[in-house]
């Protein structure tokens, strides 16, 4: 299947943290999609998992993302897939979309795990964010060149969705309007 398979698909929300996110660019936006999505997947009953990258050092995820009910996986490691038990919340058949920051640090590191753990990525371009814009150009070349599929939050949602049948149509259509 070349689109997200909803019954299967999981939100990886990255490191969007209180202390890192006054510094990205275009942040705001970014974290306007990955809110777009954190909501949809709640409507759609998508399993959602967030990570927070040394929150002692960073803080906690900025709020106003609603997350609550979200599991939250501490890490060091810039790949997520290094730290014992992360990949076990990562079922093997899944279609894990990515939304979060720094694209060429966090994000990058940790969709090059999950590749290489055998996942299936989607990495929703317009709700990842670096400091720089070319950092964050560059932090997705380098994943779409190794296999991670390149997605926007509308593709997403309506990969997501299936069909304007779909029960949940909308409410979820009325996220991104």
């Amino acid at each position: 299947m070349l689109t997200i398979d909803p019954a299967r698909a999981l939100l990886l929300v990255i490191d969007f943290q209180a202390r890192l996110m006054p510094a990205i660019h275009e942040g705001e936006a970014a974290m306007h999609n990955a809110a777009k999505l954190i909501e949809a997947a709640g409507l759609l009953g998508i399993a959602r998992l967030v990570t927070e990258q040394n929150p002692k050092g960073l803080g906690t995820t900025v709020a106003g993302l609603p997350l609550a009910g979200t599991p939250v996986f501490e890490k060091q490691h810039f790949d997520a897939c290094r730290e014992p038990g992360f990949l076990d919340l990562i079922p093997q058949d899944a279609h894990v979309v990515v939304v979060g920051c720094e694209a060429h640090v966090c994000v990058l590191q940790s969709v090059l795990g999950l590749l290489h753990a055998g996942r299936k990525v989607f990495v929703v371009r317009d709700a990842i964010g670096s400091r720089r814009a070319e950092n964050r150009d560059a932090g997705v070349e380098r994943m779409a060149r190794h296999g991670a599929e390149i997605v926007t939050t509308e593709m997403a949602l309506f990969e997501w969705l299936g069909s304007a049948q779909h029960p949940q149509f909308k409410p979820a259509v009325a996220l991104i309007k």
